[in-house]
This record gives C-alpha cells, sequence and structure tokens, in this order.
C-alpha cells in the first residue's frame, strides 16, 4: 500500500508528464480546473493514467466531486483496498 505522500509524488510526475506543467505549480490544494487548466477530457487522460499506473479504476463518480490535487490523491488512496 502507498502512503498519501508517495501517492502525491507519483501524481505530479503524471500531471508533469501529461500536461507538460510546472512542478512548481503543483500543491495538494491546487485546483484542477482552475489552477492547473485540466478540462475534462484531460481528466478522463488522467483517471486512464491512473488506472494503468495502479491497476485500480477510478471510476468517473469517483471523480465527479475530485476538485483538488489532494482530493486526487484521497481518491486513489482508498482505492488501494478496493479488489482489483
Amino acid at each position: 500500500m502507498q502512503s498519501r505522500e508517495e501517492i502525491f509524488s507519483r501524481l505530479c510526475d503524471a500531471l508533469v508528464e501529461l500536461f507538460e506543467l510546472d512542478r512548481d505549480r503543483i500543491t495538494a490544494d491546487a485546483d484542477l480546473y482552475s489552477d492547473l487548466e485540466i478540462d475534462s477530457i484531460d481528466a478522463i487522460d488522467l483517471i486512464d493514467h491512473i488506472k494503468r499506473e495502479t491497476g485500480r479504476k477510478l471510476a468517473a463518480e469517483d471523480f465527479r466531486s475530485v476538485r483538488t490535487v489532494q482530493d486526487v490523491v484521497e481518491a486513489v488512496w482508498r482505492k488501494q483496498d478496493a479488489p482489483a
């Protein structure tokens, strides 16, 4: 099981890789949509990337309430206990 810090680090790496974001912009409280300028298509790409990296699928329902980077970390962290 990964810690929240490990998930955050991997998520930062993914955001930099997928969306060419400056790592300094990525904080736990950064809003994905307004601060990081991620749109709904980007969010789908991020969900797909998380699934490939973790083997755990985040459903669209899981992502509906996600607004910040920390929200994504928490969603991934909760999925670790769920069956693959």
